[in-house]
């Protein structure tokens, strides 16, 4: 399903969720209509972290968001794609509106904005975490935790090319300069090398010893950069894996990398909320600055002209800046999400509330594009219920009604246990105390006005 933002044209949001999508049609002092390369800017939105991001030569930007949506922006416009049912992980873009995605949800889609068109390319076994479109864009790559790749043709004719070999998850694929090759980092500590065309395995590239969340590939195949579980940030040689230089700094771990030939930067994202810059034509630290008060950098991507460098964490939006210009000022901790503020200011109830249910859920009477239903008026409400929000399968028409007992239950046993099938991650509170203090403050905080 593919959606045109507009305040006007739907009717199932109400006043709250209008006032944010101006904000997301930059109609407000805070986020102009147009955005230039070098000016410090912001995508809002989204109703949840920024999972995955990527940039087109025409100017378009991609974002991909917990929220189980895509938006396509232009012009500081989103255009919302609305297919996946968890959380988009990763976005590739291959132009003129086209689009593939993965997630949370084992599915790789392939999207045509300018038609509509949406198509289900496949699954994995497990949930997507990254993607890499080919050199000549007719292919693209994707990374499971189900311990392979895939190698997926756009043109439904060819072979799906599957890569098995690592002994844990796949976190990050990069397909080499000419597309021959493709490159594996994984949990299990390895990069590995392949025949693209094949499968083939050709080489253990690096063996780490902690698990290699993120890898990107120099345009001439020179070196390779990875980012571990560790804090482990390391450039090496290739073909060869020899060491050329350790970044690690005293953070942990490293989440996300981009490169840019036209910056001759890496930047690297981590769990500490820093964004590090390497300058590759000195191979030196450039930049190194706290992006974010708390909180990991989950997406990392440069403009295609390398002026501008994008970001997505915890908060509802992507954020940019200028690579001539991180100082930090415009850091992403100015409008950091609620539940990163100090949990002493908090009682027990609430923080229970933000640590567990706060990025799904929302406390308003609209759901605010989140991954889950909104929570107002909770107590007494038959499960499904909220006609703003798409209800997985085992919801619709449940005769499960919401009261204390049954919330306790669902996180005394976990939601995988107690509704089997639904979307929500599971999880649990285990002590009864922390249970009472939650229900204690969402029957308050969920009371109609």
């Amino acid at each position: 399903m593919v959606k045109q933002s507009s305040v006007f044209d739907n009717n199932r949001f109400g006043p709250i969720v209008k006032a944010m999508r101006w904000l997301a049609l930059g109609l407000c002092l805070s986020s102009p209509v147009a955005v230039s390369a070098q000016d410090f800017f912001t995508l809002k939105g989204h109703g949840g972290p920024i999972k995955g991001i990527d940039a087109g030569r025409d100017g378009s930007i991609v974002t991909a968001s917990f929220d189980n949506s895509i938006g396509l922006w232009r012009d500081g416009k989103p255009l919302w794609m609305e297919e996946h049912t968890a959380a988009v992980n990763a976005v590739a873009y291959l132009g003129k509106g086209q689009i593939v995605s993965a997630g949370d949800d084992y599915s790789v889609r392939y999207w045509d904005s300018s038609t509509g068109v949406t198509r289900l390319m496949g699954n994995h076994q497990a949930k997507i975490i990254q993607l890499a479109l080919s050199p000549d864009g007719t292919r693209v790559a994707s990374a499971s935790w189900d311990r392979t790749a895939r190698i997926w043709p756009l043109n439904q004719t060819d072979p799906i090319i599957e890569i098995e070999g690592h002994a844990n998850t796949v976190n990050d694929v990069a397909f080499s300069p000419d597309g021959s090759r493709l490159y594996t980092a994984s949990s299990d500590g390895t990069i590995r090398v392949w025949d693209a065309e094949t499968g083939k395995f050709l080489q253990r590239l690096v063996e780490h010893g902690f698990g290699i969340n993120t890898i990107v590939l120099a345009a001439d195949e020179s070196w390779l950069a990875y980012g571990a579980v560790d804090g482990g940030t390391r450039v090496v040689s290739l073909p060869d894996g020899q060491v050329m230089g350790d970044y690690t700094a005293d953070r942990r771990p490293i989440l996300a990398m981009s490169y840019s030939t036209q910056a001759d930067r890496i930047a690297v994202g981590d769990a500490h909320g820093y964004i590090m810059m390497i300058d590759t034509s000195r191979w030196r630290i450039s930049d190194d600055f706290q992006a974010t008060l708390s909180g990991p950098i989950w997406a990392l991507q440069f403009s295609p002209d390398g002026r501008n460098i994008h970001a997505g964490g915890l908060d509802n939006a992507m954020y940019s800046w200028p690579v001539t210009d991180l100082d930090g000022t415009n850091a992403m901790r100015d409008t950091a999400r609620s539940f990163l503020k100090d949990p002493s200011e908090m009682s027990n109830g609430e923080r229970q509330f933000q640590r567990k249910c706060s990025i799904c859920h929302t406390l308003g009477p609209d759901s605010q594009r989140r991954a889950g239903p909104t929570l107002y008026n909770l107590f007494g409400r038959p499960a499904g219920a909220v006609t703003d929000y798409p209800y997985s399968a085992i919801l619709e028409g449940s005769d499960l009604i919401w009261s204390e007992e049954t919330v306790d239950e669902l996180f005394d046993i976990g939601p995988d246990h107690f509704i089997p099938g639904s979307k929500m991650p599971m999880q649990r509170i285990t002590a009864q105390s922390d249970r009472d203090d939650l229900i204690a403050f969402l029957k308050e905080a969920t009371q109609p006005e």
